[in-house]
């Protein structure tokens, strides 16, 4: 996906076939390229299959439009993962998070505050205990992966005491109308996770965060030889990641009209996952937005088209565990 220049002037303006044909089997050969593309593959793989196999249900504007809307949320987890995995560190809270977030909207909407300080709400907590996780992980050098279970567990029992364990009935015209907007087929939620791609896009590749983020992740010790705060740059992945948890609340609560207190184990799953298949490296230093934000799409429409086809659930698991798997191999030779 990272454009690359090679050659010559003159063999640039005339490539013979020869050049060519060596120019495809070098990048079949090279593993950062099935990193990078692997998602993308797949991603017009299960097009052609799902349409094949139910030629009459599957890309139809009303399926396509379900996929999307049903996408956006694992999209704003993953770009928040995204962020945390490139550092090499890992955010199993999110989806606690989330329901934290939910369920914090849900009590200030209950008592009668209005819509945007319920939403606002919901962002705050996210950040807080995004904060939390980073400031722990980076000023006490404690396992991020024990302290984001940590969280996990403590937003959801957090949760649970606010909501006293009941969902909360949102309505509201406004969010209801936000869920079930679209342009053409594409949902005003997939618009909005959409938008967040190109913000994050933009920080990772054309600012000194980004560099510094990949920096952080690829080699933490030089990284702060060279002047990185390395630390602050941990604080604000994990802040970063709980903020969007938080936006993801906001969108929960719009499609489903409630505050859930459950937590909904699967966007951990799904997030982690749509890392993995957009190429990001498990070891930190190297990555984009792109393959996560295409790879949340792909697990969403794995599940429908297999829906759709009729196949048990439990088929849904292993199909999803199989491409996860494949694609963490092919980004690990890629270390």
């Amino acid at each position: 996906m990272t454009p690359k220049v090679s050659g010559s002037g003159a063999a640039s303006a005339a490539p013979g076939p020869s050049f060519s044909l060596h120019t495809i089997a070098a990048k079949l050969r090279d593993p950062y390229f099935w990193a990078d593309w692997t998602v993308v593959f797949a991603l017009v793989a299960a097009v052609l299959i799902f349409t094949a196999l139910e030629p009459g249900n599957f890309m139809t504007a009303y399926n396509v439009n379900t996929i999307l809307t049903a996408s956006a949320v694992p999209a704003i987890l993953a770009l928040g993962q995204a962020f945390v995995i490139m550092t090499a560190g890992i955010d199993l809270s999110n989806a606690a998070v989330l329901t934290l977030g939910a369920v914090t909207f849900g009590w200030f909407f209950f008592r009668g505050y209005p819509l945007i300080w319920c939403m606002i709400s919901a962002i705050i907590v996210g950040l807080i205990a995004g904060l939390i996780n980073g400031l722990i992980i980076a000023q006490f050098k404690i396992n991020d992966f024990i302290v984001t279970l940590g969280m996990l567990s403590l937003a959801q029992g957090v949760a649970l005491v606010i909501s006293n364990a009941k969902p909360v009935q949102v309505i509201s015209p406004v969010l209801a109308q936000f869920a079930i907007g679209k342009i053409w087929v594409i949902p005003y939620l997939m618009i909005l996770a959409f938008v967040l791609l190109l913000v994050c896009q933009f920080f990772l590749t054309q600012t000194k965060f980004g560099t510094h983020v990949l920096a952080t992740g690829g080699n933490t010790d030089a990284a702060r030889a060279m002047g990185v705060r390395t630390k602050a740059i941990k604080v604000s992945v994990y802040a970063i990641s709980g903020t969007l948890a938080g936006v993801a609340a906001i969108v929960t609560i719009s499609r489903i009209g409630a505050a859930e207190p459950a937590v909904n184990t699967a966007f951990l799953l799904n997030s982690v996952a749509a890392v993995v298949l957009g190429g990001v490296s498990l070891f930190g230093g190297r990555g984009n937005m792109i393959g996560p934000f295409v790879g949340a799409i792909l697990l969403t429409m794995i599940i429908n088209g297999l829906i759709v086809a009729g196949v048990p659930q439990y088929y849904q698991f292993i199909a999803i565990g199989l491409i996860v798997m494949v694609s963490a191999v092919l980004v690990r030779s890629a270390k």
